[in-house]
């Protein structure tokens, strides 16, 4: 298995985090190849719709544009769309493999983009390293982009092509690769210097390494008030000092007149190092010559210039940032170059200055310094607060969108670059607080609290190469060890043609040879005597059913959670389960499906279990489930659903309904209710208009259904007709963690149900 590089905007991947060559194939292979697509974002269903978007309604906009060319941005995607743009001659780790080999980092970059920041994007490899070219290609695009953001080029060039572009395009133009970096680096410094009684003015501060990261930052913190008599810049040769030859022009910018000549002697008294070069290029001995309380950012990606432990183990008082995830303080580009954009288009800003650039590195530090939000503190399972191990922001921190991009499009227009200045900054961070679903965030924070408390999960079905592909990821991910059910041999043959090097590491209990199946029999037996079956019944069900095996693997702590459901029914597959497993004491056993689009996730329950719920189990499953749309990051708004609005129609099966809401009335749960209400005066805010008296205060998240039938047909049909994506059904309320898979699932739909069990967040 050869190791990944890792990107230093890679959001929450640790940097030691390994995965098969084969995993990341398949990743980029299926479902469809690639990472992005392109959608249409208004109706195209009927012949007007097509007359309207081409032609002849087309020409309308064109002559608009013409006539003002201002209205591009008000007629065509350019106000919100970024190229991401490379050559291919630094990607990575990996150097100059070439334009078309860089396209599966740019994609990704287009992807972090839309995810963070709702930024639309595309990427763009051009096949030239001849600085010339590259710039008039891009300068020649200028009427297609809202802003470029140039990727993986190698300096000195990169330093060339920026600052043309940016003397050119009057459109925002950045090299994250340069600046993202030193903006998130330069915060943590802001921070770093706050607790150490430091200010910039006075630091001396030494940069190992003179590529385009370490010069960006070098240029940053100079224009924030590091003297530059101050910084010391080494490179592979030693410091680069006035007079010393060989040196480009890049790099004389920032030679200084002194007698030192190496790192070593360049660090004796320094405040700060900033490591931008390679793994070991910083020694302990190196530390102990720095001034009290060293602020020391490693940065060498995916191995610091010196790991934390070795750094602070001769000097306890230091402060120590990396470029990695699984120590403190980790210097992540995602947390810059996303809202930095956002901001700027969202002015129309003409360039990305340096003024942007600080505001940007301040409000990031300043974000450090507040109180971490409850959902991101129990999502991370850490409790975050400002201090010497949290000087930088958490990557997945809900608040950067807001926080980040305010500041960036308020510094466009202190400093004249906005050519569409925002005159409510409250209704602005209204908007952006909008733009993203919450969902996703904390879906991948619960992902990183698995991958720190891995579980070991029973995969039921592991002759199903779906569950198979999913256990192979639950394990090559870090999530924890899977247990896989199945016969021993047809399960390594999967493993095998799947491309496992070692199938036999793999933990599968096959119940034809199993050590536990006497003990499980036994224990099975005891339970249902009295239920009509006999102790071969009960044998025959060990040995031959996968779901009753697994469910007892699980009860007797085989495992930590199970997964199943891809081969069989919902319904037979939770009988079977049951033969075996119990509610938990007091909870009824329900399902959710979680529907979640570009910015709103919707829950909708009991859409598996409960035939016909009374009163009380709707009131339960409304709780219940507003419970889990607070830990997926959702202030709950509950609409108990029916095809009546307040009695309007009147009909036959409102009661449970009223009398649930009046169960809710008299408990006062703590979050927004109301019933009996029709699917649109639940979800349209014109038609709530319409019910002045209603207790939600805007559109329902969590649509508790009067009965199974409406609640099944409801979910399936809006997975197969909106195309939104789905997570579930998730059961809830089980004596133990097991959830139940669709027959539809994929999977990628197997391994998300596998990871909330593990974590606990549904169950």
């Amino acid at each position: 298995m050869r190791e990944i590089p890792v990107s230093d905007d890679t959001p929450r991947e640790e940097a030691n985090v390994r995965f098969t060559e084969r995993e990341a194939l398949f990743y980029h292979k299926t479902i469809r190849p690639g990472k992005i697509e392109i959608i249409a974002s208004k109706p195209m269903a009927t012949q007007r719709d097509l007359s309207l978007a081409y032609s002849p309604g087309v020409a309308v906009p064109v002559q608009a544009i013409y006539d003002n060319p201002a209205d591009a941005y008000e007629y065509t995607a350019k106000g919100n769309l970024v190229a991401v743009i490379s050559n291919g001659t630094a990607i990575l780790g990996m150097g100059n493999l070439g334009a078309l080999a860089s396209k599966p980092v740019m994609e990704g970059k287009a992807v972090l983009f839309k995810r963070f920041a709702d930024v639309d994007s595309i990427d763009i490899e051009l096949d030239t390293e001849d600085p010339d070219k590259f710039i008039e290609a891009v300068a020649l695009m200028e009427p297609s982009f809202g802003g470029i953001n140039l990727e993986d080029i190698k300096a000195p060039e990169c330093f060339v092509i920026e600052q043309a572009l940016r003397d050119r395009m009057k459109i925002p133009v950045m090299h994250d690769d340069q600046h993202g970096t030193a903006i998130i680096a330069a915060a943590g410094l802001v921070n770093a210097c706050f607790l150490t009684g430091r200010e910039f003015k006075d630091v001396k501060v030494v940069v190992n390494g003179a590529g385009a990261s370490a010069l960006a930052c070098t240029a940053l913190i100079k224009s924030m008030g590091v003297r530059h008599e101050n910084v010391t810049v080494c490179d592979t040769k030693g410091v680069i000092y006035v007079g010393r030859e060989g040196v480009d022009q890049f790099k004389s910018a920032h030679a200084i007149v002194t007698e030192k000549r190496t790192l070593k002697e360049a660090m004796n008294g320094a405040d700060i190092v900033l490591g931008l070069s390679a793994a070991g290029a910083i020694t302990q001995d190196m530390v102990k010559d720095m001034a009290a309380q060293p602020i020391i950012f490693a940065m060498a990606n995916p191995d610091p210039e010196i790991t934390p432990p070795d750094a602070k183990a001769v000097r306890p008082d230091a402060i120590v940032a990396t470029g990695r995830s699984d120590y403190p303080n980790q210097v992540n580009n995602v947390l810059g170059f996303p809202f930095i954009f956002r901001g700027a288009l969202d002015v129309r800003a003409t360039a990305i200055n340096e003024e942007m650039k600080i505001a940007a590195a301040h409000a990031i530090a300043q974000l450090a310094r507040e109180q971490v939000p409850e959902e991101v503190a129990a999502a991370y399972g850490q409790n975050y607060h400002f201090g010497p191990d949290y000087i930088i922001p958490a990557p997945f921190d809900p608040r950067l969108m807001e926080v980040v991009s305010s500041a960036v499009a308020k510094a466009a227009m202190d400093s004249g670059v906005a050519q569409k200045p925002i005159e409510d900054f409250d209704a602005y961070r209204t908007t952006l607080k909008a733009r993203l679903n919450p969902t996703t965030t904390v879906l991948t924070q619960v992902y990183d609290r698995v991958r720190a408390n891995p579980k070991r999960m029973i995969f039921a079905e592991a002759e199903n190469e779906i569950v198979l592909r999913a256990a192979i990821q639950y394990r090559d991910f870090g999530y924890g060890e899977p247990v896989l059910v199945g016969r021993t041999e047809a399960v390594r043959e999967k493993l095998t043609e799947l491309g496992v090097e070692h199938p036999e590491s793999f933990q599968i209990e096959n119940s034809a040879v199993s050590i536990y199946v006497p003990a499980m029999v036994e224990l099975l037996y005891e339970r249902l005597k009295r239920r009509g079956f006999m102790e071969r019944d009960v044998k025959r069900m060990v040995n031959q059913d996968r779901n009753v095996f697994a469910s007892l693997l699980l009860k007797m702590g085989i495992g930590d959670a199970m997964v199943t459901g891809v081969t069989r029914t919902f319904a037979q597959t939770m009988r079977e389960v049951r033969q075996v497993l119990d509610p938990q004491e007091g909870r009824l056993p329900f399902g959710i499906h979680a529907m979640i689009g570009k910015n709103y996730t919707v829950f909708l329950a009991d859409t598996t279990v409960n035939e016909r719920p009374s009163a009380t189990d709707l009131a339960v499953i409304a709780k219940e489930t507003a419970a889990v749309a607070r830990r997926l990051g959702h202030e709950p708004r509950v609409a108990f659903l029916s095809y009546s609005t307040f009695g309007n129609p009147p009909g036959r099966y409102l009661e449970n309904i009223r009398d649930a809401v009046a169960i809710l009335d008299a408990e006062q749960p703590g979050f927004e209710y109301e019933g009996e209400l029709a699917p649109d005066a639940a979800l349209n805010p014109a038609v709530m208009k319409n019910y002045p008296f209603s207790r939600l205060s805007g559109p329902a998240n969590v649509l508790v259904m009067p009965g199974l039938q409406s609640a099944n047909i409801s979910a399936k049909l809006l997975r197969e007709l909106a195309g939104n994506a789905t997570i579930g059904p998730m059961l809830i309320g089980m004596e133990k963690p097991v959830q139940i898979a669709p027959m539809t699932a994929i999977a990628p739909d197997v391994l998300t149900l596998a990871v909330l069990a593990a974590a606990g967040v549904v169950g």
